[in-house]
């Protein structure tokens, strides 16, 4: 058998010996390997694409469009080690698959990408709508929520907290891209990411719907748990910085502040997102 021929059992020990490896550097028994220095990210320029192509890559982020039925896949690029990881039969994939270099994913992507040796190219998300959120609870609105990294993790914590949807302006926030969907590490293909044209009209008709639009306010008249009111929820927050503009804040039913005895009286907005859904999922519960 040739030397470069790779059995499963090869890449199996060799995976066991980099962790190992990774094992003993965290207890400091080994350096850590010099950084691998990539080419400067103002040398790369971004190669022409289709509008309606979207570039996903991290395994976890890879994995979970794959295994999500309303995402079509058009090719996976994809290394050696990464396919082992990713443990999956390219035979069964609805795309072609091509075996590819780290630095060919790179040119694509850029040199700042952390792409774990995986890039899968979809077309977006099928586009949602408000009235299909007739059946659930609860649900999350960012009014130009704008930082994509911000979004990623309000998405993970609105997924950990079973809410309906995510609803965000088309204007003034992320589009579905790499960035937002490895931020969400896999929870952008398990929520429905709806953008729309109007949020005070948007507001309008959850209120149609049923729900009880709550915007979140540092300065807003009552603690958050006391101002729940029915059995459909939508929790409204803003940017940070400017917090809700005031067409929202006058379209809201309802303005709330979450109570912090410490210190600190403000909180990032992807980490007050995911204390306004625990409090919102313990109403929901009585």
């Amino acid at each position: 058998m040739s030397k470069d021929t790779k059995t499963p059992k090869d890449t199996h020990y060799a995976n066991l010996r980099r962790a190992h490896r990774d094992q003993k550097r965290e207890r400091g028994e080994l350096p850590s390997p010099p950084p691998f220095r990539k080419k400067k990210a103002e040398d790369w320029k971004a190669p022409q694409h289709a509008p309606d192509i979207v570039f996903l890559y991290g395994l976890h982020t890879v994995r979970a469009a794959i295994s999500n039925p309303s995402r079509k896949l058009i090719s996976l690029k994809v290394t050696q080690n990464a396919l082992a990881r990713l443990e999956l039969d390219p035979e069964t994939l609805s795309c072609p698959v091509e075996m590819v270099s780290p630095q060919d994913i790179d040119k694509l992507l850029g040199p700042d990408a952390i792409h774990q040796g995986v890039l899968l190219e979809t077309r977006p998300l099928p586009v949602r709508k408000l009235d299909s959120l007739k059946e659930t609870p609860l649900v999350l609105v960012l009014d130009q929520v704008t930082d994509p990294h911000n979004v990623g993790a309000i998405l993970r914590s609105a997924v950990a907290f079973d809410a309906g949807a995510l609803v965000t302006t088309e204007r003034h926030s992320p589009t579905e891209s790499g960035v937002l969907a490895k931020s969400a590490s896999g929870a952008l293909e398990l929520i429905p990411y709806v953008q729309i044209t109007n949020l005070a009209d948007a507001l309008e008709e959850l209120h149609k719907l049923g729900f009880q639009t709550i915007g979140l306010d540092s300065e807003g008249p009552a603690p958050l748990e006391g101002t729940f009111d029915g059995g459909k929820i939508a929790l409204v927050l803003g940017a940070e910085g400017k917090g809700l503009r005031q067409k929202t804040r006058a379209t809201c039913k309802a303005l709330a502040r979450l109570d912090m005895p410490g210190a600190i009286k403000s909180l990032n907005v992807s980490n007050a997102a995911a204390i306004a859904l625990y409090a919102a999922r313990n109403h929901l519960a009585k």
